[in-house]
């Protein structure tokens, strides 16, 4: 075999294991969405107890993002990343146990997990990938959405087995870090022969201040709006459906219909973005798609699987937009490490707040459509937000960098 198939099979594996990383990135958590009120009634949870629950992931993105990268340059990116899956999967499991701490407390473990995966993705695709980042933050995010769709819809009827529970249910899908860790053990080999590509990696470029930087918080704040208005529709979706009439299977489905449609968005919107100058139309459209689908909802459920495709549409494009302004944004493959640890620990701490309040809404109201209407809010701030985070410049320059667009940059 040559040096150059060598390389090339690497680099196929190594896309292969980010792929099966991604899908325990969503699915862990979103999928218990169709099991809250089998959760709550089974634990006897208040409303916004059960919003709690879909917080706590969130809350450990935001808290542990930030020292994503620190832990990366004492251990390696590749070890970090097999600490991070194999506390996934332990999260999993002590969530299954079926008791109210072992819920929150597996939940917060697999959400620790989560986020440093969040974190780590993108630095390595700026890393090994530098000339294909948004045709593979694209394929992982519908390999992310696809998963969670899957999960969604299968939830519910694996509960409803003979002999089965809610515990059993959400208790397989142990079986994504599992393999995504199988596949992940040759990366730890080859990282240690790599060390300088460690360095490089998660080294602080020290040269501009993203904290400082309008264009980060902009970028940050894009990602921040874009998992609130998500999460929030996440969370609650099924319960507003089966508030209006729908039965558990069928808002399952709905539900799964959502993240299916958040996963594909992606394959359309990357080859579009090719040929604009930058990508601030492009913010704005999909933010409009999941304000209409927002909208939509609390004014007429009814119509919930128009709604839950416009959401997931709006919803997934802004997220797959929110990972490839991180590469495309950042100058060198430590301020990509550094802008994603900003932008999702900021993010995903603003996101957190969502289920919570969502849920205290829902009590203080006694109706759901309040919750949607304030998610229709959120989706003016994200196009505005998106306005900015669009501008086809990098961290740290002062005007349009001609040579960036979509299609091109590094």
């Amino acid at each position: 075999m040559t040096l150059k198939d060598s390389v090339f099979k690497n680099e196929v594996a190594l896309a292969i294991s980010i792929l099966l990383i991604a899908t325990c990135l969503r699915a862990p958590f979103t999928s218990l969405g169709p099991l809250l009120e089998t959760i709550q009634a089974s634990l006897h949870l208040s409303t916004a107890a059960a919003g709690l629950v879909n917080a706590l992931p969130l809350l450990a993105f935001g808290t542990i993002s930030p020292f994503a990268p620190w832990l990366a340059r004492r251990l390696g990116p590749e070890r970090t990343m097999g600490l991070a899956l194999v506390l996934t999967g332990v999260g999993i499991v002590l969530r299954s146990f079926g008791t109210i701490w072992a819920l929150f407390a597996g939940t917060m473990v697999l959400g620790c997990g989560i986020a440093v995966c969040n974190v780590l993705l993108p630095g390595l695709l700026k890393r090994d990938f530098p000339h294909s980042i948004p045709r593979l933050t694209a394929l992982y995010a519908l390999t992310m959405g696809i998963s969670g769709a899957l999960g969604s819809v299968l939830v519910v009827p694996l509960s409803q087995l003979p002999g089965w529970n809610w515990e059993w249910s959400s208790g397989t899908l142990f079986i994504l870090p599992f393999v995504a860790a199988i596949s992940w053990l040759p990366q730890l080999a080859n990282g240690n022969r790599r060390p300088e590509m460690e360095t490089v990696q998660v080294k602080p470029s020290g040269k501009v201040s993203l904290w400082g930087s309008l264009l980060a918080w902009q970028v940050s704040l894009f990602f921040g709006l874009t998992s609130l208005t998500y999460y929030v529709c996440i969370s609650w979706l099924p319960a507003l459906l089966t508030n209006a009439g729908f039965t558990e299977a069928q808002a399952g489905n709905v539900h799964g219909l959502m993240q299916l449609s958040s996963a594909i968005v992606g394959l359309f919107l990357i080859p579009v973005l090719k040929w604009m100058k930058d990508q601030r139309l492009a913010a704005v459209l999909v933010s409009g798609i999941a304000l209409a689908g927002t909208a939509g909802l609390a004014l007429f459920p009814q119509w919930a699987a128009v709604w839950g495709i416009c959401i997931g549409l709006g919803t997934g494009g802004t997220l797959v937009l929110g990972l490839v302004f991180i590469g495309l944004r950042s100058s060198n493959i430590a301020q990509a490490s550094s802008l994603s640890g900003m932008a999702q620990g900021f993010g995903y701490l603003l996101a957190s707040a969502g289920p919570v309040c969502a849920g205290a809404i829902h009590d203080l109201t006694g109706s759901w459509s309040a919750v949607f209407y304030a998610s229709t809010v959120l989706c003016v701030f994200l196009a505005l937000a998106g306005w900015g985070a669009g501008r086809n410049i990098r961290i740290g320059e002062t005007r349009s960098n001609p040579v960036s667009r979509t299609g091109t940059a590094a």
